[in-house]
């Protein structure tokens, strides 16, 4: 008996020895266009096994450095929704199995992707609204919710938002972009989740996967689209693949921690040393973010397959991705390439924190900057930072002529040329990174200023959460108070600003104004997709006109501290005959006068028409 006993330990220690722990893709769909698919096998010593695949006729089975996985290679040409059994070979036997499941495939690979017709609102999911309560605390996460710590997590979740859509359909955005929400386990800081830990799992503290799903159709119901915050430059040191890389050369491992120097321009930079250049993109962003080696094919891949995974499962319709210009950009290329194989219109916008419009501009695909050095990003969209630039700088400057005031818009624009595709740029006034708009100008008239300058320039123009009810905050005071819990957001909150009857009277002046000119933007196709028309600024009085053959809208920036008069007459190329305008802001309709009076520090939109 005792013989039997030991033998019956010695046969489950074995089976267990040999279990498969995860599976990475979790599950895949038939009909991609790509169709080899490479599964991640993890479990202790995976290694001495081989695999059989009895359904598939192809398979290629890869070790690495780390015992602990396999990748294997499965041929899925051809190959019906079901499951495929895997097993675990040694000796000639079946030592285990697992089922892979084979989805069948949605059908939206044409899908429309966010463009320049949208209104992009950003959010931090752990500071927009808490719709669930249970979950503010999770036993497989380390960090608990805490409310009075500005860098801790607040509770807010992907219920939260579903319960505030009304909201967000209400003031006409059309477009979530929402930071990260993918699992991040670090013990402190972990809101923000650019330290992920698990890609493949929605944070439990926001949800879970299905949750996000719910999310995004839920979007889609009100047509709104959903763009994820995608990051590839790194995992945060809590990863479970960083606690047992598959290779060492998973990641960036320097002789000594080394930070990045954070210098993009090194990529466009033509007398860059080497030495330079793999410390930007070898070094780690921060101590307790890992830096991904996207050279290394299996990560690379990986990567791939995990971002595909995301835009099938939850139907998402375009990303952000972060730090874009910290990756390696031939790799990267591979990766932009594998996803829009399988989404030929998919769009995504690389966040590269430049501040100058002949850097910034090479990582736009098809650029000509960059085709000098014979590059091409293959990257859709990039963040217009220079821009960002002139919008917090030139409301501040008063009465300016050569340089400052609106001159800084009229010459960011006169640096469109270096672009692609102009209207496929992400334009903002700031975003969870940087200092409010509304420090930036506390006053309500520059505030309105910023955002009918944003609403009617070329881009897809982005706001950030709150600042449409005069949310404030400053970077310099931390990150917490750029980056404040949404007023109503949460049960025990004393003032909800989601309703209209909750706002206080300053709250509702922003969110008023707000509301007009968002929504009026959605109905303009010369704002959507038109060109452009500029005058030099005079007076620091800067005019310029978006048009189709169709529609013309004449936009007029006064910055000046005195109203002025300006004489139409200069401006009859833009306004091509129109002898009608229609102020949107005020409703005013008026034959157009020969000389027009226009308020100091004001801007007016005008519909022109015959």
């Amino acid at each position: 008996m005792k013989k039997l006993f030991c033998l019956y330990f010695l046969v489950q220690s074995y089976l267990t020895f040999a279990q498969i722990e995860k599976v990475e893709p979790p599950f895949w769909w038939e009909g991609m266009q790509e169709p080899t698919l490479q599964l991640m096998l993890y479990g202790n010593n995976l290694a001495q096994y081989d695999l059989d695949v009895p359904s598939l006729r192809k398979i290629n089975v890869h070790r690495v450095e780390n015992s602990n996985y396999l990748f294997v290679d499965l041929d899925l040409t051809r190959k019906k929704p079901g499951e495929i059994k895997i097993n675990l070979i040694k000796d000639g036997q079946v030592h285990s199995s697992i089922n892979y499941e084979i989805k069948t495939r949605n059908q939206h690979t044409n899908k429309e992707s966010f463009n320049s017709s949208d209104v992009i609102y950003l959010l931090m999911p752990d500071r927009f609204a808490n719709g669930d309560s249970s979950n503010d605390i999770h036993s497989s996460v380390s960090e608990k919710t805490n409310r009075n710590d500005k860098d801790g997590r607040h509770g807010g979740d992907i219920k939260g938002i579903i319960d505030h859509l009304d909201y967000l359909e209400d003031l006409g955005v059309t477009a979530l972009w929402s930071t990260p929400m993918l699992e991040d386990n670090a013990p402190k800081v972990s809101y923000h989740t650019y330290a992920q830990s698990n890609i493949y799992r929605i944070d439990p503290r926001y949800g879970t996967n299905e949750d996000y799903r719910s999310l995004s159709n839920a979007l889609h119901q009100r047509n709104m689209k959903l763009i994820m915050d995608y990051v590839t430059n790194h995992w945060g040191i809590e990863h479970w693949m960083i606690k047992d890389l598959p290779s060492s050369d998973w990641i960036h491992q320097l002789e000594k921690y080394t930070n990045t120097n954070h210098r993009k321009e090194i990529h466009s930079d033509p007398y860059a040393t080497n030495i330079d250049r793999n410390e930007l993109l070898q070094g780690w962003f921060v101590p307790s973010m890992a830096d991904l080696n996207q050279s290394n094919h299996y990560l690379l891949k990986y990567l791939s397959q995990n971002a595909i995974w995301w835009i099938e499962f939850a139907q998402i319709d375009g990303f952000r991705v972060d730090t874009y210009p910290y990756n390696n950009p031939k790799p990267m290329i591979t990766w932009l390439e594998a996803i829009r194989k399988e989404y030929p219109n998919f769009n995504i916008v690389g966040e590269g924190w430049m501040h100058n419009s002949l850097h910034l501009s090479y990582w736009q695909e098809k650029s000509p900057i960059a085709a000098i050095q014979g590059f091409d990003s293959k990257l859709p969209s990039v963040m217009d930072f220079t821009l960002n630039d002139a919008l917090v700088k030139a409301f501040n400057e008063k009465n300016s002529f050569w340089e400052h005031g609106t001159t800084r818009l009229y010459k960011n624009l006169q640096n469109d040329f270096l672009y692609s595709n102009i209207n496929n740029v992400v334009i903002f006034a700031e975003n969870h990174d940087t200092n409010r708009i509304n420090d930036f100008y506390p006053k309500f008239k520059n505030y309105k200023q910023i955002l009918s300058v944003l609403m009617t320039i070329r881009g897809i123009p982005q706001i950030y959460y709150g600042s449409e009810i005069g949310m404030t905050g400053k970077k310099e005071v931390g990150d917490g108070d750029i980056r404040r819990d949404f007023p109503g957001g949460w049960p025990k909150d004393t003032q909800n600003a989601f309703s209209e009857n909750g706002r206080v009277s300053k709250q509702a002046k922003y969110y008023d104004f707000s509301k007009k000119l968002i929504q009026w933007r959605k109905t303009n196709p010369a704002i959507h997709f038109g060109k452009t028309l500029h005058y030099v600024p005079r007076d620091d009085v800067y005019v310029y006109f978006r048009y189709t053959d169709d529609e013309r809208v004449m936009i007029i920036v006064n910055n000046n501290t005195l109203d002025q008069k300006i004489s139409l007459n200069r401006y009859s190329e833009g306004i091509a005959g129109r002898t009608q305008a229609f102020e949107i802001i005020s409703e005013a309709a008026f034959k157009l006068p020969k000389v027009l009076k226009i308020p100091a520090e004001t801007t007016l939109i005008f519909e022109l028409s015959l």
